[in-house]
């Protein structure tokens, strides 16, 4: 019996295009309160086209080794973990290596973020071409894209601790 190796796609991080990251809390099944969650993804934008972004999505997650599907992957549980949220001065810094990308948190996600000292983390593959980063995004829309069953399927899932500047 012979089977066919699989190989993973390169990394080529100037097939990305343009990631984004969104901060919002709500209401989640498995905690009380607010939940403080945070959305990266890629507007598809990429010179090669947004197959080729979702390809080098996968390969950047695949890499930093992080599935994609309905596993959440526990960062509070591993320090060495390689996806690392820093919260300060009201932005969430997230890096994924080799990226570093922030976003404004508003107020009622830092106190989420304070109060649970751990965020729900998802890196979408999904393109989202009209999340336009810098310009906002309306409840409805949000709500539709990340409850897509499409996005959530497309995603690496993983709880990050909040971390600080240390003074």
């Amino acid at each position: 019996m012979t089977s066919t190796p699989t190989v993973a796609a390169p990394f080529r991080a100037a097939d990305l295009g343009t990631v984004a990251v969104i901060a919002w809390s709500g209401e989640s099944a498995e905690s009380e309160g607010d939940t403080p969650f945070l959305l990266a993804y890629t507007t598809g934008d990429s010179p090669a086209g947004p197959e080729a972004a979702e390809t080098a999505l996968r390969a950047l997650l695949e890499k930093n080794g992080l599935s994609v599907g309905d596993t959440v992957h526990n960062a509070v549980r591993r320090p060495s973990f390689p996806v690392s949220l820093l919260v300060e001065a009201g932005q969430a810094v997230l890096t994924i290596p080799p990226l570093k990308a922030q976003c404004p948190a508003p107020p009622e996600w830092l106190e989420a973020a304070d109060a649970h000292g751990v965020v729900y983390f998802l890196f979408t593959t999904r393109p989202w071409p009209v999340a336009t980063p810098g310009q906002a995004v309306a409840e409805e829309e949000l709500t539709a894209f990340v409850g897509d069953e499409t996005t959530l399927t497309a995603a690496a899932h993983c709880l990050l601790p909040v971390r600080r500047i240390r003074s």
